[in-house]
């Protein structure tokens, strides 16, 4: 400690800090991180972060399946043009199951999706339901995270018939849809 004489005061000047006034900063510091913490919700972020690849994935997939129609003229789960009568177009068909699953690979195999689509999406293909008709396309996933829950566009049944009574309730049982 220096002593400092100035117009015949004695003054203490020292370098540093006392304890308690670290106290109070490590406090102070402690606190704005747990309130951080609480308001960004880790698990909520990881969610939401799901929810937008699966999103993506959703987007992707129905995307490709009109280019593929497109292409050939039919969809990608029939064999040819004329060999697609109306029941055997798929209603609430998971991307991992037939006809689904075979009609991923020709889609692969056509180009219209990457050649590793179904490897790096392997965790995401059965929670994407396809529903379609001849010309008609629904393609749903159902969200997790709050904020996807909560999307004006997640008003869905899985089969992607609108449902905004059911929907606005808090059982969570509806999709996110690209029609």
């Amino acid at each position: 400690m220096k002593k400092i004489m100035q117009k015949g005061l004695a003054l203490s000047v020292s370098k540093g800090f006392t304890l308690v006034e670290l106290l109070i900063v490590i406090a102070l510091l402690g606190a704005l991180a747990i309130g951080l913490i609480g308001a960004l919700d880790p698990f909520e972020q990881l969610k939401k972060g799901t929810d937008t690849g699966t999103r993506n994935s959703v987007s992707e997939i129905h995307s490709a399946i009109i280019r593929y129609y497109a292409l050939k003229g039919y969809m990608p789960w029939c064999s040819d043009a004329l060999s697609c009568p109306g029941t055997t177009h798929p209603s609430s068909t998971a991307l991992s199951v037939a006809p689904m699953s075979g009609a991923l690979a020709e889609i692969v195999t056509t180009g219209e999706l990457k050649s590793n689509f179904t490897t790096i999406n392997e965790a995401e293909l059965g929670k994407v339901f396809i529903t379609a008709d001849a010309t008609d396309i629904t393609a749903c996933y159902q969200p997790t995270s709050k904020s996807f829950l909560s999307d004006a566009n997640t008003k869905y049944m899985q089969n992607g018939i609108e449902d905004t009574v059911t929907c606005n309730t808090t059982d969570h049982k509806c999709y996110w849809c690209v029609k």
